[in-house]
């Protein structure tokens, strides 16, 4: 929703799941595309980082993160949505300077919104069951 409305307003956004960039900067290192591809995300007005901490980040994960975090940082928008509480994300970072410089730039000066209930994807679930009852 808060990416829709920035479109609507004339900004630009970009919607990944964390785990799909990483492996996109990975690559771009091999095909010489990863400059152009961390220039293209520090322009986009609002990147949107979904799933954060699905996985536990290794080395290149966390400088590429960083990398990625820190040429946003102050200028963009970046939003992370994840089911792993914030307290828990400096671990699954791994690496303590890292994760604090990381965490720095993401969260500091960062709104923080605590959603509760039910997942939207089980309740659109039942919005379109077909089943029919005899």
């Amino acid at each position: 929703a808060l990416a829709h409305k920035a479109c609507r307003e004339g900004h630009t956004a970009h919607y990944v799941r964390l785990t799909r960039l990483l492996r996109e900067l990975s690559i771009a290192k091999g095909d010489g595309q990863y400059a152009k591809l961390l220039a293209n995300l520090a322009k986009v007005d609002v990147l949107i980082l979904d799933d954060w901490g699905l996985m536990k980040l290794n080395a290149e994960n966390r400088r590429d993160l960083l990398e990625v975090l820190e040429d946003r940082h102050g200028r963009r928008s970046t939003i992370a949505t994840s089911q792993l509480p914030m307290d828990q994300w400096h671990d699954v970072i791994g690496d303590a300077t890292l994760a604090d410089a990381i965490l720095d730039r993401l969260v500091h000066n960062a709104y923080k919104i605590n959603l509760r209930g039910e997942s939207m994807r089980k309740t659109q679930s039942k919005l379109t069951d077909t089943a029919t009852s005899e």
